[in-house]
């Protein structure tokens, strides 16, 4: 009886270590072309559903890899997609990659926004709007001459030869100041004070102060 019990102990044994070796482990580094580590690249074996991150020296290690041949798959954002077979034994396997800079290969990118009316009370920021009575009240010919009537604004005259002018806000300088006419910006600052002094009042409708 005890020989049995010796034998039935000794099979548990030998079955639990038959059990452990049934899997293996996956390990390297990820570089890119420049040789330089890649950290946080991903590592995976999808049909597992298993995977890892690198660590700040681009290493990495998958460890209880079922035996056999699965595909490991290398991502990392901007940079081309490796995918490879793999043989997992009981020994550890090595293998590196190198990733190539997908950034060639980008197509063009388009961001598109959008103006949304929002009540005054609601804005995150304050905003002073002049209406165009305001402007109908004042006697002057051009919008950059009747914002002198407006606290805070400050057009400033730079040129009297060609009659140019910038318009500081809060006491700001001019270049800090961005224009938009019906939400499209006026890029260059020599075109916006030209713009803002050729707009006649009697075409405006409103002026938004942020």
């Amino acid at each position: 009886m005890l020989r049995n019990k010796l034998l039935l102990t000794l099979c548990l044994i030998f079955a639990g270590i038959g059990a452990y070796a049934q899997t293996g482990s996956l390990t390297g580094r990820v570089l890119n072309t420049e040789g330089e580590p890649m950290e946080w690249t991903s590592v995976q074996i999808p049909k597992l559903g298993i995977g890892v991150s690198t660590d700040k020296k681009g290493e990495y290690v998958v460890p209880n890899i079922p035996l056999g041949t699965w595909e490991v798959e290398v991502m990392y954002l901007g940079y081309n997609t490796q995918k490879t077979k793999l043989t997992i034994g009981s020994a550890k396997v090595i293998k590196n990659f190198t990733l190539e800079s997908s950034s060639e290969n980008l197509e063009e990118v388009v961001i598109t926004g959008t103006l949304k009316e929002v009540r005054k009370s609601e804005s995150p920021v304050p905003v002073t709007i002049i209406s165009s009575k305001m402007f109908q009240r004042n006697v002057t010919s051009n919008v950059s001459d009747a914002l002198y009537q407006v606290n805070g604004i400050n057009p400033q005259i730079n040129c009297n030869m060609c009659n140019t002018s910038d318009i500081g806000i809060n006491g700001m300088q001019g270049p800090y100041t961005m224009i938009l006419i019906d939400g499209m910006p006026i890029v260059s600052s020599l075109s916006s004070v030209y713009g803002m002094s050729g707009i006649p009042n009697s075409i405006i409708n409103r002026v938004e102060i942020v």
